[in-house]
């Protein structure tokens, strides 16, 4: 007998796919291609000027590099996100130099790898320098082997340098070492080698307050994540494996536009559920389990993370639908509580408070709630915070105390994932039979508005019987 491999066992499956994506025609409201949003030079060079502002001197940042995943194959390459944030240049191995100037006349110079012909023949296009002054706002643009050669001169009277050291020990050791000879060069003129200062602290505070066009961006990632997640729980079947669903759930990410995932997809079935990043996503799915898909789609350089639990067979059982409930009661809670003024601090003491409190209401701790929760007794099966701040990194940037130690309060624009879970392993016999092996999250992108919130993943169905409806198509 011939033996078939589950890639065969898989296709018949998934024979039931064309009907599900005719009927989520219907269901999935599709997000626009494109934005209204106009993120390009002028945005670039406007957030260039306030970080001069802030900074009071000159700006030394560098873009991210191919990184080779083995032999001489690279690993998808992804720009630095500040990089990106400040210039838009998508290219590898270029750099950024901002100079203040008076009345805001700013100057900015891209080094960029210039145009190579033969090199093109094999990875593409290149802007070039030509490009990087046309189509990125530079002012200037130079080969980035002359990059040296250039700042030499540009820098003499540099007196200070918003740069961050520890990145690149030998750029940061030649750096200095041409500071260093420029003051041997000229002792007596008083003037030392040029202070440095890490602009990524002021950076992250620019970042951290989206600007209208940014949540455009976010609520089309947010949108296509949705479309993912959707098909998922129309598709999802016992026999599949977690890998046939990452497939159908990235490929409509890319179908609406996504050119890539904001992180390495979660496709956790039964107990890998309990597993916080499991990504091997090649267990085999079976009648009675749950699925804990985290998946979030990357649109103009902003990231979605979305968090479901659903049931493989379509349904919850009773066991399961009480592990939910308790899971989803916090979720909501804690959603609503997002509002100017209001702290991740809080936040996370109240996403404690409720899962403890349901820890007790399921039998796996016995005592009184919140006395059990000032003693931690929680960590078992809750062991990560609420949420994090999202943007154009899934763990994005911003504080989340102040140097003094208190909390930061959100601000309108600010973007948090609301994400509370409980992890009931398989082999934990401190609880009870019926919930072991049963892991479940629920999370949503939140967006902190003047008057509360606004949830940009909130067209992600998350009740049970909603849940179930999209299970059973």
């Amino acid at each position: 007998m011939t033996r078939v491999g589950p890639r065969i066992q898989a296709h018949n499956s998934l024979s039931i796919l064309p009907r599900v994506r005719i009927l989520l025609s219907f269901l999935v409201k599709s997000p626009p291609m494109k934005t209204s949003s106009s993120v390009g030079p002028l945005t670039w060079k406007e957030r260039r000027s306030r970080l001069l502002g802030k900074l009071k001197a000159p700006l030394l940042l560098r873009g991210a590099t191919q990184i080779l995943r083995n032999g001489d194959v690279h690993f998808s390459f992804r720009q630095n996100s500040d990089f990106f944030y400040l210039c838009g240049f998508p290219e590898p191995n270029s750099i950024l130099l901002a100079i203040p100037g008076k009345s805001g006349n700013h100057r900015t110079i891209l080094f960029v790898p210039p145009r190579n012909p033969q090199r093109e023949v094999w990875d593409g296009k290149r802007e070039g320098v030509r490009g990087a002054t046309r189509n990125f706002g530079a002012d200037e643009a130079y080969p980035i082997q002359e990059f040296w050669k250039v700042f030499k001169e540009v820098s003499q009277d540099f007196d200070r340098l918003a740069y961050a050291l520890g990145k690149d020990a030998e750029f940061d050791q030649k750096l200095l070492q041409l500071f260093g000879q420029r003051y041997l060069g000229r002792p007596r003129d008083n003037r030392g080698i040029p202070s440095m200062v890490d602009p990524r602290p002021f950076i992250n505070e620019m970042r951290w307050i989206k600007t209208p066009a940014e949540i455009e961006l976010m609520q089309v990632a947010s949108d296509i994540t949705a479309c993912g997640h959707k098909v998922a729980m129309a598709l999802t079947r016992p026999g599949m494996f977690e890998y046939e669903v990452q497939a159908e759930v990235e490929a409509v990410f890319r179908s609406e536009g996504s050119p890539r995932v904001g992180y390495d997809s979660i496709v956790a079935s039964g107990n890998n559920a309990n597993t916080l990043h499991y990504v091997q996503n090649n267990r085999k799915m079976r009648r009675g389990d749950l699925l804990l898909i985290d998946a979030g789609a990357e649109y103009g350089g902003y990231s979605g993370d979305v968090t479901r639990t659903f049931p493989v067979s379509g349904s919850f059982t009773e066991a399961q639908k009480a592990v939910y409930r308790v899971v989803l009661r916090c979720q909501k809670k804690c959603v609503r509580a997002v509002r100017p003024g209001y702290d991740f601090a809080r936040l996370n003491k109240m996403a404690q408070l409720e899962l403890t409190k349901g820890l007790v209401e399921l039998g796996v701790l016995k005592g009184d709630y919140k006395k059990l929760r000032e003693k931690e007794a929680f960590k078992p099966w809750y062991m990560h915070g609420i949420g994090h701040w999202l943007g154009m990194d899934v763990h994005d940037v911003g504080p989340y105390s102040s140097k003094d130690g208190k909390p930061c309060s959100f601000r309108p624009g600010m973007v948090l994932t609301v994400e509370p879970g409980l992890y009931l392993p398989a082999n934990d016999k401190r609880v009870p039979k019926e919930f072991r092996g049963i892991g479940i999250r629920i999370e949503d992108d939140v967006l902190v508005t003047r008057s509360g919130n606004r949830v940009l993943t909130a067209d992600i169905p998350k009740e049970i019987a909603e849940i179930e409806d999209l299970c059973n198509p």
